[in-house]
């Protein structure tokens, strides 16, 4: 059972040896405690420390006076790894004065890189394993893509530093990125990189992770809900269906794909994901339409896929450009092409093709996607 408790203002007494510990010290301290960390190793170097944070060598074991001193005044006692035989103590103590009392598993000592997935933005499609990593990460690099607005409950010890990369703003480069991650890393972090959707689907994730190994840096991955998947979902278009199609594309639009590219595409006769394609949405279709693909076969624009300002607009391949500009339609956007299309419950409420408005198919209270 998981209790969230008002740590405001309030004395919490950590111990723990001051690598074990950081994250628990971190917390508490972010969070408005007052915190005091007693260890039996030498405390941080200066910049290392923490502001307000006290770090007080710890007594022995049979000094009942110095640690009546410590966990009097306590509200909270935190034990994090600490022996048998003063975890007995301390917790004793703590019982005999109706303090509160909560033990912890040491932060790891080796620095590692978790490269995680974290879905199409929507905190509730991170997996168990992502929210596992988040809530161990001494760090967080995060894209602009991945759930962003509950980052601080997410991953309650760690800095976070956004990284994320727009067509037109790639302020941090990846090379430096990848830097950035191997550093921390080095220095005995835990690093987490979240990434919008699959950090293996369009996500450099196979980048990082190869820098990471060539840096003798231990790299985890986290698998992710792909956005190329996901979002067509949340407006009801499967991306495969009995008697439709059989196969699906994904394909990044961020370079318009080459001739033959398309012309397979087409010569497939699946359905055809486009992720970031709006800017070259023009050129694909375009090469799509030359290589054969039918200009009346459904296609649809999921912008802003989970979000609260979802729009789900459904048109024919031959007019999606024009659509796409008449409707000013902006990324973070999936484009579907193909008859799956039709599948979804809002396609056959348009009779003219056009703009179903804000929002997507109607919402519960919940944001789940009810027609």
């Amino acid at each position: 059972m998981k209790l969230d408790l008002d740590v405001r203002s309030r004395k919490v007494v950590v111990f723990g040896d001051p690598v074990g510990a950081r994250r628990a010290v971190r917390r508490f301290h972010r969070n408005g405690a007052t915190v005091t960390l007693v260890s039996d190793t030498p405390a941080p170097p200066p910049e290392a420390r923490l502001d307000t944070v006290r770090y007080v060598n710890q007594p022995r074991t049979g000094d009942p006076s110095a640690l009546l001193r410590l966990v009097g005044p306590a509200w909270l006692v935190v034990l994090v790894g600490t022996a048998p035989g003063l975890r007995l103590r301390v917790s004793d103590l703590s019982r005999r004065l109706r303090v509160l009392l909560v033990t912890e598993e040491p932060a790891e000592a080796e620095g590692r890189v978790t490269l995680v997935g974290g879905g199409p933005g929507r905190p509730g499609l991170l997996t168990g394993d992502a929210v596992a990593a988040l809530a161990a990460a001494d760090v967080v690099f995060f894209d602009r893509l991945g759930p962003t607005t509950d980052l601080e409950t997410l991953a309650p010890a760690a800095e976070l530093y956004d990284v994320g990369k727009s067509p037109a703003d790639h302020t941090v480069g990846q090379r430096a990125i990848e830097g950035l991650m191997i550093a921390r890393a080095r220095a005995g972090q835990t690093v987490v990189r979240l990434k919008g959707g699959d950090p293996f689907v369009f996500g450099r994730g196979g980048e990082e992770m190869t820098a990471c190994v060539a840096a003798g840096v231990p790299v985890h991955v986290v698998p992710g809900v792909s956005s190329s998947i996901a979002v067509p979902g949340a407006c009801g278009i499967p991306v495969t269906h009995r008697g439709l199609s059989h196969a699906f594309t994904a394909i990044s639009g961020h370079v318009a794909p080459s001739r033959d590219e398309l012309a397979a595409l087409v010569q497939l006769r699946g359905t055809i994901v486009v992720l970031m394609g709006i800017a070259n949405l023009g050129r694909i279709v375009a090469g799509l339409l030359d290589a054969g693909l039918d200009p009346g076969i459904p296609a649809a624009i999921i912008e802003r896929g989970f979000s609260d300002s979802q729009r789900s607009t459904f048109t024919t391949a031959g007019r999606l450009p024009a659509e796409a500009d008449r409707l000013g339609v902006r990324s973070p956007a999936v484009v579907v092409i193909g008859d799956v299309v039709t599948v979804a419950p809002a396609y056959g409420r348009t009779a003219d093709l056009d703009e179903l408005g804000p929002g997507g198919p109607d919402r519960a209270p919940d944001g789940v996607p009810q027609w």
